[in-house]
């Protein structure tokens, strides 16, 4: 007989409880099919929710799946912090210094920062940076409701740790504020991709370096509170394009205030020659557990 799949509520990217980015975790999910994984995303309504398909790792790493309300998806960032917490904490019950994921693009390893055993910050390492189009700056205005100065440089393009984004510098907050993703669809079939995340270089905190948001429309996602692969990607095109004045960057964004769930990733990231490395840290809130009946 099956066991009936447990699940843990965490808020990832989040200094306090009730911010940052929700997620629901799913352990002993291996029975469940493609569609009851879908259904139960569905029913959850996060941004993603995740499935440990086994808690024995091969070859070091625990295989996961990812759903968003619409649809699976290679890789994301804040579900695979969320996870690697949830199963040191519930799974290994031990300060370990790293968990790996075993996620459609590959291993992903997220190490631990401890205070007094418990996990103070979440760290992962992403995939390489791939580079893709850049985006006519017109046309992504008019995607964002914007005007052609409100959108800024070095030029809006496509960038992927595993997940691709539109970067697109904007040159004030109130730019930030204002936009607002489009509805048209012959429009957004023109966008190589329809999820955007827009920074500017004024943050609500003195502390912080960026502001961004996150459009996820593709992917069932309007807007998303805190976005660790999206910022991956940011991270990259910084250190790509020097933007911050150097191409090494060890910085603090903010992300979900407009959304009401206030966020903070902290981004590392260093270009060696042709190399970019990438990392994306945060801090991971325990919220809620139950178990999953009649399945």
């Amino acid at each position: 007989m099956c066991q009936h799949p447990t699940f843990y509520i965490v808020d990832v990217f989040a200094e306090t409880r009730y911010s940052g980015n929700q997620l629901a975790v799913f352990r002993h999910a291996a029975h469940l099919t493609s569609q009851q994984m879908q259904a139960l995303a569905r029913e959850m309504n996060f941004s993603e929710t995740t499935f440990i398909l086994d808690e024995s790792p091969t070859a070091g790493a625990f295989p996961v799946r990812i759903f968003t309300p619409l649809t699976e998806i290679p890789f994301a960032g804040h579900p695979t912090l969320g996870t690697a917490f949830v199963l040191q904490q519930t799974v290994l019950q031990t300060p370990v210094p790293q968990v790996t994921l075993a996620l459609p693009v590959g291993p992903i390893p997220v190490a631990f920062e401890y205070e007094a055993e418990t996990p103070r910050r979440l760290w992962m390492r992403q995939n390489p940076p791939e580079f893709g189009e850049v985006v006519d700056r017109e046309l992504v205005a008019r995607a964002l409701g914007l005007a052609l100065d409100e959108v800024g440089e070095p030029p809006p393009q496509v960038v992927s740790t595993g997940l691709p984004f539109i970067i697109a510098p904007l040159p004030h907050e109130t730019a930030l504020r204002k936009a607002r993703l489009t509805s048209e669809p012959e429009l957004l079939a023109r966008l190589p991709v329809q999820a955007f995340l827009l920074f500017c270089r004024q943050p609500l905190s003195p502390e912080n370096h960026l502001r961004v948001r996150v459009f996820a429309h593709q992917y069932g996602v309007p807007e998303d509170p805190a976005t660790g692969s999206a910022n991956g990607c940011l991270a990259a095109y910084l250190v790509r394009y020097s933007v911050l004045g150097d191409e090494e960057i060890d910085i603090r964004v903010e992300q979900g205030h407009e959304v009401g769930r206030p966020s903070l990733l902290f981004l590392r990231a260093a270009r060696r020659g042709e190399m970019i490395t990438v990392e994306v840290g945060g801090k991971v809130v325990p919220i809620a557990a139950g178990e999953l009946i009649g399945e």
